[in-house]
């Protein structure tokens, strides 16, 4: 269901249904938590790709079909492992990518703009449409939040309208759009430029959503704190002397 895959350090998780275009059913979204403990665990790996199958869906976002919504108090818990999934994604100390190959919409919508970077073809649909069936995007309102502006976020919930990538860029839900054809190459571009010291990406990533999260005169002192943190690394000093000296840094992730 999520295949799992490694190269050149980079880990590319892949919601594999292209007959029903990507849904996060149960399955996939184990398997998404699986890859994700699984690439946080390797040393090996510096980034995180996650990307749907095919070329029509990046993921059409919850499993409708599957009795999900059956009984909505006994899947209350089974319901909560995409939040688990958004805490991986979120607390997990290594960057992740969203190559959206395809429409996203709901909370496959949702898992993309939750990732650090979000890279979408140009031809892609995307928004929430829950409202539209009776529901609302619960959880993956804080990854928008996280992303757009509040009332741009409520409006498209509330509508429940789809949007083009250029609008969900201007919005902040999206990093890039690019063409289908050069996907690949933007998706590399950007990995590429997100493999630097290890420790310094943990530590940054943990105080910006920090910073964000909380008012800015508690921000400052987090952050005074967590720069005290970063300089105290190995890494650090190497990439300090590897700038002084002229030469590559040889991270090692302390």
């Amino acid at each position: 269901m999520v295949p799992y895959d490694i190269t050149d350090g980079v880990a590319t998780l892949t919601i594999d249904d292209v007959a029903r275009r990507n849904p996060l059913s149960s399955e996939a979204i184990e398997g998404l938590i699986d890859g994700m403990e699984r690439a946080l665990a390797d040393t090996s790996v510096s980034v995180i790709v996650i990307t749907g199958a095919g070329d029509a869906a990046f993921s059409a976002g919850g499993d409708l079909s599957s009795g999900f919504f059956d009984d909505p108090v006994a899947n209350h818990a089974a319901r909560g492992r995409f939040a688990d999934l958004l805490r991986l994604l979120w607390r997990g100390g290594k960057p992740t990518v969203a190559r959206v190959n395809g429409h996203a919409m709901a909370g496959g919508f949702g898992l993309a703009v939750a990732c650090d970077v979000t890279v979408c073809v140009d031809d892609a649909r995307l928004g929430v449409p829950e409202v539209k069936v009776g529901l609302w995007p619960m959880m993956i309102t804080v990854a928008l939040l996280r992303a757009m502006p509040q009332k741009a976020a409520l409006e498209l919930m509330l509508t429940g309208r789809t949007v083009t990538p250029d609008e969900a860029m201007r919005l902040g839900a999206v990093s890039r759009v690019v063409r289908r054809q050069d996907l690949d190459d933007a998706v590399a571009e950007i990995v590429e430029a997100l493999k630097n010291a290890p420790s310094s990406v943990l530590l940054g990533r943990d105080a910006f959503f920090t910073a964000a999260a909380t008012d800015p005169d508690t921000a400052l002192d987090r952050l005074q704190a967590g720069l005290t943190a970063v300089a105290g690394t190995l890494d650090a000093r190497e990439g300090i002397a590897a700038f002084i000296e002229k030469r590559p840094a040889r991270f090692e992730g302390r």
